[in-house]
């Protein structure tokens, strides 16, 4: 039986429940085959309607080659993935497997909880993947977490509206981005979306600070927000805000948010992952839109991310976890999911697939990857990266100015680096 379960899907999306895989051979499967099954348990993260579908297609194709092993997939939201994988820690019922944050890995790896995958892999199986995409996940010699998904950040932009404002091939700098986003505000539009809400908030504002040099965490392993580069970075933001070139109410906006006023036609420019390729052909396929680098202020950067797969240590169907995970980095299942969820590839039989390697769209992603920065890969990250979101949304509402928004953000940092 392949059951799923979604314990936090968002209601806002308005998803109906997903259904039970394999129904009818839950009638027909004999009882003492099912019952000597190894039971399989596979937290995944919630990334579109298509996920549960796609997991559960996953299992059914495993379970008809391995009837000795029973998979349940439970699909849980990304914005309480973390709180309910912490739960099932210390409740000590984990999954086998679970789709986590690659960002959050070193955390499990300090408190013992995550199994090393090297003894599983072979030379073969390790030259599968896409090096930049396998390295996040390895801490202190040892890899932890294999990428089930992949993505960098680049600027989408409407072309009638940066057309009409003077930038037809999207703007290259800060300064391009702030005047195109008065003509397109003069014009009744809002001219830069900008999240201020729930999970990426503190990337959003990264984007500026890393184009300005930036770095956030600076040779001496301390926060590096109370820059130069992060005051001029932030009074930028609090700058559009103010006048008008955002859209109002800022703090309001998850990155789903405003990937939907981009589809709607209301904002001219916004920065996000290649997935919103797929969520424009599949909602607004008549929007005309451009896709160009993050813009630049002195230099240029991306944020690229993964997502990793980790095996519990607790797990007691280590065999039988490695066995799916074995079958899912295979081609066809990869290229399947990164079609469905418009992400990039991570192994290189993937990449060669034409899907992706004719798709100029996605290569403008691609591309970006020499100049793409990861998250630090250091314990307690969330709650450095916690101090970001209070100290950019404090600024968003005009409640602190960059300056002391971010030194604090910095003493809040340094003190949660210090207690890890």
């Amino acid at each position: 039986m392949t059951a799923t379960t979604r314990r936090t899907a968002p209601a806002r999306l308005g998803r109906r429940p997903l259904i039970a895989a394999g129904g009818s051979a839950l009638v027909l499967a004999p009882l003492a085959a099912r019952a000597a099954a190894t039971t399989l348990h596979v937290t995944v993260a919630y990334y579109s309607a298509a996920t549960g579908p796609y997991f559960m297609q996953m299992a059914k194709e495993f379970e008809a080659k391995n009837p000795d092993v029973n998979i349940r997939i439970d699909v849980v939201n990304w914005d309480t993935l973390l709180q309910t994988l912490q739960t099932d820690i210390s409740g000590g019922v984990t999954p086998d497997l679970s789709i986590i944050g690659t960002r959050w890995l070193l955390t499990f790896v300090k408190d013992g909880v995550a199994e090393p995958l090297d003894h599983f892999m072979t030379p073969s199986f390790r030259d599968r993947f896409i090096g930049a995409f396998l390295k996040p996940a390895e801490i202190s010699g040892q890899v932890y977490g294999l990428p089930i998904a992949a993505s960098a950040r680049a600027m989408f932009y409407n072309k009638e509206m940066l057309t009409k404002a003077g930038f037809p091939d999207g703007p290259k700098t800060w300064d391009d981005v702030v005047a195109a986003a008065k003509k397109i505000k003069a014009a009744g539009h809002y001219g830069y979306g900008l999240q201020g809400k729930a999970i990426e908030t503190d990337v959003y504002w990264y984007y500026a600070f890393w184009s300005y040099g930036g770095e956030l965490i600076n040779s001496q392993g301390k926060a590096g927000f109370d820059s130069p580069a992060g005051i001029k970075s932030l009074t930028l933001y609090q700058m559009m805000v103010k006048d008008g070139l955002t859209q109002p109410g800022v703090t309001a906006y998850t990155r789903e948010d405003v990937q939907n006023l981009f589809k709607q036609g209301r904002v001219g420019m916004m920065i996000t992952a290649p997935f919103l390729i797929n969520q424009i052909a599949k909602e607004a396929p008549n929007l005309q839109y451009g896709i160009c680098p993050v813009p630049r202020g002195t230099t240029s950067a991306t944020y690229a991310v993964t997502d990793s797969i980790v095996m519990f240590k607790n797990s007691h169907a280590k065999a039988a976890a490695w066995k799916f995970l074995d079958f899912l980095f295979t081609k066809d299942p990869r290229v399947l999911f990164n079609k469905n969820e418009g992400f990039l590839p991570t192994t290189k039989a993937a990449a060669a697939d034409p899907y992706f390697a004719d798709n100029k769209q996605l290569q403008i992603f691609v591309n970006l990857l020499p100049h793409a920065r990861f998250a630090p890969n250091i314990p307690g990250w969330e709650n450095v990266a916690n101090a970001v979101v209070n100290a950019v949304q404090s600024v968003y509402l005009g409640k602190a100015e960059p300056a002391a928004a971010l030194k604090r953000a910095t003493a809040e940092a340094d003190q949660a680096l210090r207690a890890s």
